[in-house]
């Protein structure tokens, strides 16, 4: 397992801008997918975003494909997600996780990912309207 530590979250108007991190410790981060995932107050966690172990593939749920990018930098430790355009609906708190499963969980069935090994305390993201 690796340790995870998210950081950026804040207060802004819809249609802003936010980029959240998520920094890693130990050797296995950078062997590791990195997904982000986000809960509102009353509802189930979802997917967000995902970025394979080398950064070089990214993956994204339908709701925030165009808005949102993440990226990874082996050399830092660091996952990122720039999320561009943001509305309402996207107020919660967003977690990062790490896994070695966590690629083929994201693809085939993300309802699996309260499975997954690592887990960040998450940051708060509030968009208001």
């Amino acid at each position: 397992q690796v340790q995870l530590v998210e950081s950026g979250g804040g207060l802004v108007q819809a249609g802003g801008s936010l980029r959240l991190s998520c920094a890693g410790s130990g050797r296995s981060f950078s062997n590791y997918a990195v997904g982000w995932f986000r809960q509102a107050p009353g509802k189930e966690r979802e997917f967000v975003a995902a970025v394979s172990w080398s950064g070089h593939t990214p993956h994204y749920a339908d709701s925030v494909k165009g808005r949102f990018n993440i990226s990874k930098d082996n050399a830092k430790n660091t996952v990122y997600l720039q999320m561009n355009n943001l509305q309402p609906e996207d107020t919660a708190v967003y977690y990062c996780a790490a896994d070695p499963r966590l690629w083929a969980i994201v693809n085939d069935d993300p309802d699996r990912a309260p499975i997954l090994g690592s887990w960040g305390q998450g940051t708060q993201v509030t968009v208001s309207s």
